[in-house]
């Protein structure tokens, strides 16, 4: 209810109750009534007071009855005024704090556009540095694959000299056999040298199954040379050559197969005369051509201060060694080259006497040739 109507209430209500206990007083008045043993005018008295009473107590009720805030304002008054202190220290105290709060966020806004500030700074200096970070990571991958390629090529030069230490050990072992080979060279006792042939055939099988017979033929060769050369004068009546059968088994399994093969029988160390064993091993190989006529199998030039008797010949023996490596090379199993050396001393005696040029001189296959058959070759001298 609104004020302005309770206030209206009030009044009209004051006056009906006033209306009402002023009717009463009279009426007590005239009927002449005691309460309490006073007398009637007392009494009337009485009665306008408990009347005057009810309407304040009746217009206090009302009023509590229909306005809550004059209840609360009543009754509540003294809690919502402790309430509303407390909320005003409250308040200043959160207004303090927001204060507070926004002297350190200002505080903060500016620590954080310096921070921004000072990132931006190391930003422009970091980049640089981030540029020179990764030329050093470059230069550091870059040195990290030369150390690995510089580690590869010491472990493949450790491995090479591993090697040279081995092929140098074994070269000082051969030396001492070479020194004792030579000391039995001297004295006239060794008669088959290390790698020597004592035997070779080129067969060609009709049939597999006669490989064992052109092995066995093979062997016997080779007993009959070794007898002639280990115990000469002797009859050969057992089997001086020794093949393991590993050897023999390998050889005549090759030999079966239907092409021509070259069958080398070598002695495995030196012999001396008078033993009574020979150790070989055998060697097989396709017989394959080795030199066509007309190929050039060595070329060198003479030049004009070389001239001479010395200067020819060690031309010639050069060129003839270089010709013969050429053809093991391409696998002849011949011992040496096949050449007319009276044609040679001609060549060598018309280079002395001839004008002094350059001279190119070839050594030319003079025919077809296998891999066992010997190598014959002439000797050319052109301008």
């Amino acid at each position: 209810m609104s004020g302005w109507a309770l206030i209206l209430v009030l009044l009209v209500l004051g006056g009906v109750l006033s209306t009402l206990g002023d009717r009463l007083g009279s009426r007590v008045g005239k009927a002449r009534l005691s309460l309490f043993s006073m007398r009637p005018r007392r009494t009337a008295v009485l009665i306008t007071v408990l009347t005057g009473s009810l309407i304040s107590a009746l217009s206090l009720g009302l009023m509590l009855l229909v306005s809550r805030q004059l209840r609360v304002g009543l009754f509540e008054l003294d809690a919502l005024q402790e309430k509303l202190q407390d909320s005003r220290q409250q308040l200043k105290a959160a207004e303090r704090e927001r204060d507070k709060t926004q002297t350190e966020t200002k505080r903060i806004a500016i620590e954080l556009e310096q921070s921004q500030q000072r990132a931006n700074t190391l930003r422009l200096e970091l980049a640089p540095l981030q540029k020179e970070l990764a030329q050093l990571e470059a230069e550091r991958e870059r040195l990290s694959q030369d150390i690995a390629s510089r580690d590869a090529d010491i472990q493949r030069t450790e491995a090479e000299l591993n090697s040279v230490r081995s092929r140098i050990r074994a070269g000082e072992q051969e030396l001492k056999e070479l020194e004792r080979n030579l000391v039995a060279l001297r004295r006239g006792s060794v008669v088959i040298s290390s790698g020597q042939t004592l035997a070779r055939a080129t067969v060609r099988l009709d049939a597999p199954d006669q490989a064992k017979q052109a092995v066995d033929r093979l062997l016997q060769e080779a007993n009959l040379n070794a007898y002639g050369k280990v115990r000469p004068g002797e009859a050969p009546e057992r089997q001086l050559i020794r093949v393991p059968r590993s050897d023999v088994e390998r050889l005549q399994s090759i030999i079966r197969k239907p092409e021509t093969w070259v069958i080398s029988l070598r002695s495995a160390t030196n012999v001396l005369r008078g033993e009574t064993a020979v150790y070989a091993f055998p060697e097989v190989r396709p017989n394959r051509p080795v030199t066509q006529r007309g190929d050039v199998l060595a070329t060198t030039t003479l030049q004009p201060d070389e001239r001479t008797s010395e200067g020819i010949r060690t031309r010639l023996n050069l060129l003839l060694a270089s010709a013969y490596a050429e053809v093991q090379r391409r696998g002849s199993l011949t011992e040496g080259l096949q050449f007319d050396g009276s044609a040679l001393s001609q060549l060598a005696q018309t280079l002395m006497e001839g004008p002094s040029q350059s001279v190119v001189l070839e050594v030319i296959s003079a025919g077809v040739s296998d891999s066992a058959d010997p190598v014959v070759v002439t000797i050319q001298a052109s301008p």
